[in-house]
């Protein structure tokens, strides 16, 4: 049974962070109704004028969100609400009487459970998406011997349109993948479901990555979406074998971290579902003892604070340096502790995944 209405808003008053959250909650609005370019505008206006229009602008689209017979609906209610009174008919002419404004507000209290319902069951829906998409990612990280493996995902939202993966393909041989899908929620989700199925499907079925990574693209292309495409790192190595063989469809390049120093691997090709003519390569790299190569999605270089900046790639190879010498496991927590340090109290804004390969012998 819940608590009686009077405790709950005085637990709510007692908050220490009240007032953040309440100035993060106007952030969000600010973010999610006005565009870039209607926030651009904003920004070169005086104050005066600047919140004139962020205040029309914001009811405006806030408005254009509701379904029409909401739309109706709340226009009656302001009607209403801000008329001298109710209409009264005294057989000859119609005439106002001041006690029945409180059905305006009425109108809009039954405009928001409407909404509030929406979102409740869209949230419960997601949280049975996270469920399923939680069951088709690896429990633990892969124990491969000669290798130090570390895998981590997290998303942004309920579900996340992150992809990472590994397949044991053999007793030899195992292929590892980091993917992003282009947009986010449950769409995304559903896509990357997609890429990672087909992924399982004909991985063990190709010595080469590229000929992999072409029929990958062909088949995105023939059931996606047209507005969705993924990238792609897959990564396959060998108990004997201090190679990595990699092939990269528009991802962020791996970074190699060796002898102190870190650097960037080439460009990839196109990211899949976008051209039936993409070309892929095959890509390798020789890792000694204590070598890394990093993979990772837009969730660490794009992590942003509350002042807006972004971690950026210069931080990532900056940081880099500092974590040789650390397991894979560790070198995946100290850089996660860096980015949540830079964050701070920012609401993350995008999905995060790594994906850490090193040699151990």
């Amino acid at each position: 049974m819940s608590e009686p209405i009077g405790k709950t808003i005085l637990s709510d008053l007692r908050q220490s962070d009240l007032l953040h959250t309440l100035q993060r909650d106007l952030k969000d609005i600010y973010d999610f109704y006005l565009d870039r370019e209607t926030r651009e505008r904003l920004s070169a206006m005086g104050r005066v004028k600047r919140w004139f229009h962020m205040a029309w602008w914001l009811v405006k689209s806030m408005f254009y969100k509701l379904t029409s017979v909401r739309r109706l609906m709340v226009v009656i209610a302001v009607v209403i609400a801000f008329s001298s009174g109710q209409i009264a008919y005294n057989g000859e002419h119609f005439s106002w009487h001041s006690d029945f404004k409180g059905i305006g507000f009425l109108i809009l209290l039954v405009v928001l459970m409407l909404e509030l319902k929406d979102k409740l069951l869209a949230h419960d829906e997601l949280l049975v998406g996270r469920k399923v998409q939680a069951a088709l990612m690896p429990l633990d990280n892969p124990v491969f011997r000669n290798w130090d493996i570390w895998l981590y995902t997290r998303s942004a939202n309920e579900v996340s349109g992150d992809l990472v993966d590994y397949l044991r393909l053999s007793e030899d041989r195992l292929g590892v993948a980091l993917g992003d899908v282009a947009g986010k929620g449950l769409g995304a989700a559903l896509c990357m479901a997609r890429v990672q199925a087909t992924l399982h499907a004909i991985a063990a079925d190709f010595r080469s990555l590229a000929r992999l990574m072409t029929r990958m693209n062909r088949i995105i292309l023939r059931d996606g979406l047209p507005t969705r495409f993924s990238t792609l790192v897959y990564a396959e190595i060998r108990i004997k074998s201090d190679k990595v063989r990699l092939v990269n469809a528009g991802h962020y390049p791996p970074i190699l971290l060796r002898s102190g120093a870190a650097s960037v691997m080439k460009q990839g090709a196109p990211a899949l579902g976008i051209t039936a003519r993409a070309a892929y390569k095959e890509q390798t790299v020789r890792l000694r003892k204590g070598e890394t190569l990093l993979i990772y999605s837009d969730g660490i270089t794009d992590a942003r604070n509350e002042q807006g900046s972004h971690f950026d790639e210069k931080r990532l190879m900056d940081l880099m340096p500092s974590l040789k010498g650390l397991t894979a496991a560790d070198m995946g927590r100290a850089l996660l502790a860096a980015v949540d340090r830079f964050v701070g109290e920012a609401r993350p804004n995008d999905d995060l995944s790594l994906v850490i390969l090193q040699r151990k012998g």
